[in-house]
């Protein structure tokens, strides 16, 4: 069963910078990316998502990073995201991820920055129906 597709989360790490970026949260290219990436899903066509900021998802050495999550779904953490390039991308990433029923999309069919940025890989939490 596919999971509806406002159940799709997006976490951003607002807080990724390179070594060395600016103090200022603002104009961190987590920041910029979340920005960015919240002006693109506001159009009619984009994916439908919710999207949560985040503090870090502890991926400092490959900034930028964002997590994908859906109930019954895999979980996929992404890094080394360009936040000036890297919105059409992920937009895409969404659109493939929240097609399938699992999250599991195959990796011929992930986007280029998916197959190369990946992370980690989750697996969706098992309920315990036992009584």
């Amino acid at each position: 069963m596919t999971s509806p597709p406002e159940e799709i989360c997006l976490h951003v790490c607002v807080t990724c910078r390179q070594a060395g970026g600016p103090d200022d949260k603002a104009l961190r290219p987590g920041a910029i990316l979340h920005r960015a990436l919240m002006e693109a899903l506001a159009h009619p066509d984009a994916p439908k998502v919710r999207v949560e900021p985040v503090e870090c998802l502890s991926v400092c050495k490959r900034p930028c990073t964002i997590a994908v999550s859906g109930p019954g779904r895999w979980t996929y953490i992404y890094g080394d995201l360009n936040p000036e390039i890297s919105v059409e991308t992920i937009l895409d990433g969404l659109r493939r991820y929240a097609a399938t029923s699992d999250g599991l999309v195959p990796w011929r069919e992930r986007p280029e920055a998916f197959r190369k940025g990946v992370v980690a890989r989750i697996p969706p939490s098992k309920t315990n129906n036992a009584a």
